[in-house]
């Protein structure tokens, strides 16, 4: 058999992340005939199915497993020698760091001041759920993550970073005051994706024996971007829990107020990457800024 083709193993790789023919063919900027195309020749050349279609999506056969685990393989290979070639300078190359919405809002201005002085070096910093930060470092999709509790995997090297409280956010004008738990529903939360979570964790901490569950709280709005959940808690809408990270990095921060707990909760934060990767001086750098910006939220 010939060598095979390292365009359709790259394209069966994205097809795998994207689970979908349609997404995987923007992201590599062709059409779904050739995208769909890609895979059948690669199928063809291998003289085996990677993928039984169902409606919607696919599943990987056995073969389709096995060369999903030879993509990833080649992939993990070409960044690292990549990445090899330019060990020595700390600010030239390509860095890629997976975390919460809140903690990325946090710390990209940073990121963004050490670009600027820096430009050969390239950035990409992904903001996802805990689980799905887990399965990219392991995967190879990003050099570093940053999660919350103690996620201990064979496969991977850890350091902790600090504890991030969750603060009970409310309007400014609650500045000062203790709330009760039926000030919180006349009030009304603010809901989004982790609320539920969070809510368990710090009412419930807090408030028993009022609070019977985040299903009976009342609801005033709900909203899936880190970055608007504090806006109508700032206008006095109603009130929220988010990670002290989500705060300090919305800019009209100086309308809310964080609410005096009995119970603090916090967050046990940690950076993760792959066992045996070897440290740059750019990825060294990258998690002492980590490191440094991990330590206002104390």
């Amino acid at each position: 058999m010939t060598a095979l083709n390292s365009g359709w193993i790259e394209s069966f790789r994205i097809l795998c992340e994207e689970r979908s023919f349609t997404r995987a063919a923007e992201r590599l900027h062709m059409t779904q005939p050739g995208m769909s195309q890609h895979i059948a020749k690669l199928e063809e050349r291998l003289g085996t199915k990677l993928v039984e279609r169902e409606a919607p999506g696919f599943l990987l056969t056995e073969a389709g497993e096995k060369t999903l685990a030879l993509a990833q393989s080649r992939w993990r290979e070409e960044r690292a020698f990549l990445a090899s070639l330019d060990d020595e300078d700390a600010d030239k190359g390509k860095l890629s760091l997976t975390c919460s919405g809140s903690f990325a809002t946090f710390l990209y201005p940073r990121l963004i001041e050490w670009m600027a002085e820096a430009p050969g070096l390239s950035i990409t910093l992904d903001a996802a759920p805990e689980e799905s930060i887990l399965q990219g470092v392991l995967a190879g999709a990003f050099d570093f993550g940053i999660v919350s509790g103690d996620q201990r995997h064979p496969r991977l090297e850890m350091e902790r970073l600090g504890a991030e409280p969750l603060d009970l956010v409310l309007p400014g004008a609650w500045q000062g005051r203790t709330p009760r738990f039926s000030d919180l529903q006349d009030l009304g939360y603010i809901h989004h994706p982790d609320g539920p979570r969070y809510a368990d964790l710090v009412l419930g901490a807090n408030f028993a024996p009022d609070y019977r569950g985040w299903e009976t709280l009342r609801i005033r709005s709900s909203v899936n971007q880190i970055g608007q959940i504090p806006a109508p808690v700032a206008g006095g809408l109603g009130y929220t829990i988010l990670p002290r990270s989500g705060i300090l990095g919305f800019p009209d921060r100086d309308k809310l107020s964080k609410a005096p707990l009995g119970q603090p909760t916090l967050l046990e934060l940690r950076l993760i990457w792959l066992k045996g990767k070897t440290r740059s001086k750019r990825d060294e750098k990258l998690a002492r800024i980590v490191r440094e910006e991990a330590g206002r939220l104390d």
